[in-house]
Parts: structure tokens; C-alpha cells; sequence
């Protein structure tokens, strides 16, 4: 192939692809919960969210802290999901599956410096979707229980230390200020609602208030020893 005839791709052209990539993705996750979630048992307790939902290894932890009981957990996690995608998504990430409890965490990726929260603040946007959630929970399901999780620490520097940036132009503007803001929204909002709050964080930080450095992946994610910490703090719930 002649030299001039090559495609030169900027880096708004590979961040469509990469973001293409992530949509195909999440599209393939759904359908495969679509399908596995014919064989749930209804009554049962439900973790659902975004990516940080996604990789809480908390159907491995409970079987293996909390040997013999005859709970059962399911996990609808979809990575990269915004709360619009959640609501446009809830038949299969909330209401198929007919829990009993419901632990919920999404919302973070509207903070993200890509995300569309059509001209609203993100925190904002963040609560208006939560109030859609409960309504359709009241709407579909016998009265579950409703756990709304506080959204864990970051670690800012690691996110301005990622060589991929890409991702740190997504998680720039992420910081402890703004999910310590959106948190005590949060809680205001399941105070006033048929839902509880619950700030698992505990132990998650260090002396700043920073995710230890230890715990996770790319300041935002966390490795499974945080999520162990989570999963202390959450049990007495499930």
C-alpha cells in the first residue's frame, strides 16, 4: 500500500474506537444477564451497578466468609455503565432477577469527563436517576430493601501517574471533594426515601483521606483485599 494511502487516526479517532470497544462490551454482558438471569431465584439479594460493583468479588467472599448459609447473592455489575445506562438497562440489571435486597452502587462514570448528563450537574443527575430507580422498584418489585452505597475514596495521585491517558482524561475529574459531596447528597436522599444509606469506606483510606495506594488498580478500581474491607463493613447487612 502506497505511503499516501494510509489512514492516519488521531487520538479523538482511537478514543471512539476504544469507546465503541467498551459499548460492544457492555451490549455483550447484558444479553448474557439477559439469559442467565431466566434461571435466578427469585427473593434473593442483588448487588448491581457499574464497574465498581462489577469486580466486588462478593458472591466469592460471602461463600467463603459466611459458610453455610443458604442466601443466595447475584451480581449485575456492568463496567463503564452511566446511571442513564442503568435505568435504560433496569429490567435486566434490577427488576428480572425480583430480589428481596437490593445493593446498589452507580453513578460514578457521570462523573467522568466524557460523560453526558444532558447539561445537568453531575451530582445532580446522579440523585434525579436514584429517584427513577426507587420509582421503578415501587413500580415492579414487593417492597425490597434498598441499599444505596456510599461511592468509594480515589487515589489522585496514581490517577495523574497513569501513563494511559485516555484514562486519566476520563478520571481527572474525579476527587475525594466531589464523591465526599455526593455522598452526603446521597444520604440526604435516603433519608427522605424508602431506601438506606450505607458508607462501607471504613478502613479504605489513608492519613489524607486518599484509597491506600495498595488497594487499588488505577485510583479508581480496587484489588479484592478492599473489596474484603467492603464486604466486613457491608455483611451485617445481607
Amino acid at each position: 500500500m502506497d505511503r499516501k494511502d494510509k489512514k492516519l487516526y488521531t487520538s479523538k479517532d482511537i478514543s471512539e474506537l476504544i469507546n465503541l470497544d467498551h459499548d460492544l462490551e457492555k451490549k455483550k454482558k447484558i444479553r448474557s444477564f439477559r439469559q442467565l438471569n431466566k434461571y435466578a431465584k427469585q427473593g434473593q439479594i442483588l448487588f448491581t451497578g457499574s464497574s465498581l460493583m462489577e469486580q466486588f468479588p462478593v458472591c466469592e467472599l460471602y461463600s467463603s466468609l459466611c459458610p453455610g448459609s443458604k442466601k443466595i447473592l447475584y451480581n449485575r455489575g456492568v463496567g463503564g455503565f452511566t446511571s442513564d445506562e442503568f435505568i435504560n438497562d433496569i429490567d435486566t440489571v434490577m427488576l428480572d432477577i425480583e430480589p428481596s435486597k437490593i445493593f446498589i452502587n452507580v453513578g460514578t462514570n457521570d462523573m467522568n469527563s466524557d460523560s453526558d448528563t444532558n447539561g445537568e450537574d453531575a451530582i445532580t443527575h446522579i440523585i434525579s436517576n436514584y429517584e427513577n430507580i426507587l420509582k421503578a422498584a415501587d413500580e415492579h418489585l414487593s417492597d425490597p430493601e434498598i441499599y444505596i452505597m456510599a461511592y468509594y475514596p480515589v487515589n489522585t495521585n496514581v490517577i495523574n501517574m497513569l501513563k494511559d491517558r485516555d484514562l486519566y482524561e476520563k478520571f481527572k475529574t474525579r476527587s475525594n471533594e466531589k464523591i465526599s459531596e455526593a455522598n452526603v447528597q446521597l444520604k440526604k436522599f435516603a433519608d427522605t426515601h424508602d431506601c438506606f444509606f450505607i458508607d462501607a469506606n471504613s478502613g479504605l483510606t489513608d492519613s489524607k483521606g486518599e484509597l491506600r495506594p495498595e488497594f487499588t488498580i488505577d485510583g479508581v478500581h480496587m484489588y479484592p483485599d478492599a473489596y474484603r474491607i467492603v464486604f466486613e463493613n457491608i455483611v451485617k447487612y445481607i
